[in-house]
């Protein structure tokens, strides 16, 4: 081999590294992103389970429109036209809404343990609607999650969104097409 060719041979050994390089980085980024979407789904799925098993849809209704399941519940705001981000989210459900709002505080540490509205652990106001059941933090992180995913912004309820709050029965979704 002489040296001209050899000279030729490392350029085109680098570009063949850096395909082969390129290539293996495309692959992971897209299983990692596979890998988190689904992670994340499972997230929100859980999110919805907690928020159907813990009374948010009493007052929030099914789909959090306000369209509460219960008459004698307090009637829950719209979340679906809300503006709150995560953060705010998680600082209603963990805290509730004192002053005859309706809303409860789901984090049975609310107030006592953790600090709500700018206030020191103390006593929990005396108007806070009796919630149904304590959320542990990563419950309310999955029902925020899941409103996050499924229903802040989110204006119209989709066939799908009524599938999975229903398990697929059709007969729940028809009037959503």
């Amino acid at each position: 081999m002489n040296s001209q060719s050899s000279i030729r041979s490392v350029p085109q050994k680098a570009r063949a590294v850096s395909r082969a390089l390129a290539l293996i980085i495309a692959v992971s980024a897209l299983t990692y992103s596979a890998a988190t979407l689904a992670q994340g789904e499972d997230k929100v799925k859980a999110g919805l389970e907690v928020w159907k098993s813990s009374g948010c849809a009493d007052c929030h209704g099914s789909f959090a429109n306000g369209e509460k399941q219960r008459d004698e519940a307090p009637t829950g705001a719209d979340l679906r036209t809300s503006k709150l981000d995560a953060a705010a989210l998680k600082e209603v459900i963990s805290c509730g809404r004192p002053g005859g709002t309706g809303m409860p505080a789901f984090d049975e540490g609310a107030y006592k343990v953790r600090p709500c509205a700018g206030q020191t652990p103390g006593a929990a106001p005396d108007n806070l609607y009796p919630t149904p059941r304590a959320l542990t933090q990563d419950q309310i992180d999955k029902v925020v999650t899941y409103l996050q995913a499924r229903i802040v912004g989110k204006a119209r309820i989709t066939r799908a969104e009524c599938l999975a709050y229903y398990d697929g029965d059709e007969d729940e979704c028809e009037d959503y097409k």
